[in-house]
């Protein structure tokens, strides 16, 4: 079973929420869609259902247009970013619900049931109301009801985004072993964390603005981003951007010194190019001769962030441990060049390390 989307375009009030989408689905292979707020994902995954008819475009299953079937002939199953359940129905009959509707076999159903409860560890919770749950215990009642229908095509809507961050990393660290066994199913999951994208996905589609800029397995879209907007979006905190030239057999970036090409740039030809590189591939280095006055920091876990503005723009450097450093300080920057990007002025990928 494949499920492809042909030339699908959405537009409302003359803008285009999804731009003549093309790509293929398959059984068995989760698919995450990355994008900021507003990239058309939502869009994408309540076209799929049914919900919102597409302007123009298809959608086929297996070769088979779905213009014409209905939302409950699509055998699909959706999981919202709220916790949308039966508010007066116990844990259980929320699960049971979908296949109360099939008419399934009381011994059956109540077997699956338990198997789902089981899966999302909520055995022993089966008479609460979602009301007497935890936000992330609704999430996953709701996860299990959609589970339990064995739809051939699961949407999850940003599933773990209300939750909190502790709750998100131990759901997210979940998540593939709970979809284990739903090698029929066709499962797309979007989000607008790089993390979750990367590490749930056995293929990535980027979007912005209703367009798919780049899509492919995880390490692909992540060491070799299409262009400076890609590179944004797949990297948190996002990719910083320093300009510059290639003049006479090194780098020149502005307002910085003259350093040696590296090796994976050495055949760039000369001219004016954007030079990305990661937050974690800056360092402090006093040898450097570039510096800029520190905007501000923040503390992440055992990781600082510390936000300088230089001559070249604002960028980001990611360092081990906490830092206390004062506002408005100068920070010598030093580059891992070996980890550099380079895309041209109109900000297409031109070479990667």
């Amino acid at each position: 079973m494949t499920l492809s989307i042909d030339q699908l375009h959405l537009e409302r009030d003359g803008v285009a929420h999804l731009d003549d989408l093309a790509m293929q689905f398959r059984p068995g292979q989760l698919t995450t869609v990355i994008g900021r707020t507003l990239a058309g994902k939502t869009t994408l995954l309540r076209t799929l259902a049914g919900l919102q008819a597409p302007d123009r475009g298809a959608i086929r299953l297996d070769g088979r247009s779905l213009a014409d079937t209905p939302v409950w002939q699509r055998d699909v199953a959706m999981v919202y970013q709220q916790f949308i359940n039966y508010p007066h129905l116990s844990v259980f009959e929320n699960v049971a619900f979908p296949l109360r509707r099939r008419r399934m076999a009381d011994a059956a159903l109540r077997q699956r049931v338990a198997q789902m409860l089981e899966k999302v560890g909520l055995t022993g919770f089966e008479q609460r109301r979602p009301g007497q749950l935890s936000g992330g215990q609704q999430q996953r009642v709701a996860l299990a009801r959609a589970l339990a229908r064995g739809a051939r095509l699961l949407l999850l809507d940003e599933p773990l985004v209300n939750l909190d961050y502790k709750l998100r990393e131990q759901l997210r660290s979940e998540f593939r072993a709970l979809l284990a066994g739903a090698s029929d199913t066709i499962v797309v999951y979007t989000t607008t964390e790089p993390a979750e994208a990367m590490m749930l996905g056995d293929a990535v589609v980027v979007m912005h603005e209703g367009r798919i800029l780049q899509a492919g397995a995880p390490a692909e879209v992540f060491d070799r981003p299409a262009s400076t907007t890609v590179a944004e979006i797949v990297n948190d905190p996002p990719m910083n951007f320093l300009p510059g030239q290639v003049a006479e057999g090194a780098l020149v970036l502005n307002g910085g010194p003259r350093m040696t090409l590296p090796v994976h740039l050495a055949q760039l030809p000369p001219g004016e190019y954007r030079f990305g590189i990661r937050a974690k591939d800056l360092h402090i280095d006093p040898s450097s001769g570039i510096s800029g006055s520190l905007g501000f920091s923040e503390v992440s876990g055992s990781e600082t962030f510390l936000h300088v503005d230089t001559a070249f723009g604002s960028v980001a450097l990611q360092l081990e441990g906490i830092h206390d450093v004062e506002l408005g300080a100068r920070i010598p920057i030093g580059l891992s060049l070996q980890r550099l990007f380079a895309f041209a002025p109109a900000g297409q990928l031109v070479a990667a390390p």
